[in-house]
C-alpha cells in the first residue's frame, strides 16, 4: 500500500506543477499589466456610461484589482468615507456579484463594450467560478475563485482591461 500512496501523492504534486506552469504561461501571455492606459477619449466613455450602471460617483471612489493566484479581488472604496458613497458601492457590488455568480456581465459589458478582454470566456465559464461578496472597509468586495487556469488569466486580463478604461478611477494592485 505504501508505494501506492506515494504514486498518489506525486501525481498530486505534479498536476500542481503542471497547473502552476500553465497558470504562469497564460501570466505571461497575458500579463494584467501589459495593456496600456485606455486613450482619454475612450476613458470619457467609459465613465460616462458607468454613470448609468454604477450609482456612486467615480470621482469619490476608487476601484481596486487584486489579482490572486486562484482568480482576483475587486473593491470599490470611498476616498473620503462618505456613508452614503460606501452604501452606494456595497449594494452596488452585492448585486454585480450575484449577477455574476450566473454569468451575468451585462453591466461590464455596457460599460466597456462586448468584446471586452477576458469577458467571453467569464460568462463562458461562470459556472466554475465561486463569486462572493464581502463588505470591505469604506467599501465592499467581490471575490473570484477558481481552479481553472484559463479562467484565472481571463479573471486577470479582465481586471487589466478595466484598469485600463477607469484611467484614475482604478488601479491594479499587487497580490
Amino acid at each position: 500500500m505504501e508505494p501506492l500512496k506515494h504514486a498518489t501523492k506525486h501525481k498530486r504534486s505534479l498536476a500542481a506543477v503542471i497547473t502552476t506552469g500553465i497558470v504562469s504561461i497564460l501570466a505571461a501571455a497575458f500579463p494584467a499589466s501589459a495593456d496600456p492606459a485606455a486613450s482619454p477619449p475612450r476613458q470619457a466613455t467609459v465613465e460616462q456610461r458607468g454613470e448609468s450602471v454604477m450609482p456612486f460617483d467615480m470621482n469619490r471612489t476608487m476601484h481596486m484589482f487584486t489579482p490572486t493566484t486562484s482568480g482576483g479581488v475587486e473593491s470599490v472604496v470611498s476616498n473620503d468615507g462618505d456613508p452614503h458613497q460606501i452604501a452606494l458601492i456595497r449594494a452596488h457590488l452585492r448585486k454585480e456579484a450575484r449577477a455574476f455568480a450566473h454569468g451575468d456581465f451585462s453591466d461590464p459589458a455596457s460599460i466597456h463594450g462586448n468584446d471586452m478582454p477576458g469577458l467571453a470566456l467569464l460568462r463562458a465559464g461562470a459556472r466554475r467560478i465561486t463569486v462572493s461578496y464581502v463588505n470591505a472597509a469604506n467599501g465592499a468586495s467581490i471575490i473570484y475563485k477558481t481552479p481553472d487556469p484559463t479562467l484565472i488569466a481571463a479573471i486577470h486580463h479582465w481586471f487589466a482591461a478595466q484598469v485600463s478604461d477607469h484611467g484614475a478611477h482604478a488601479m491594479m494592485m499587487n497580490h
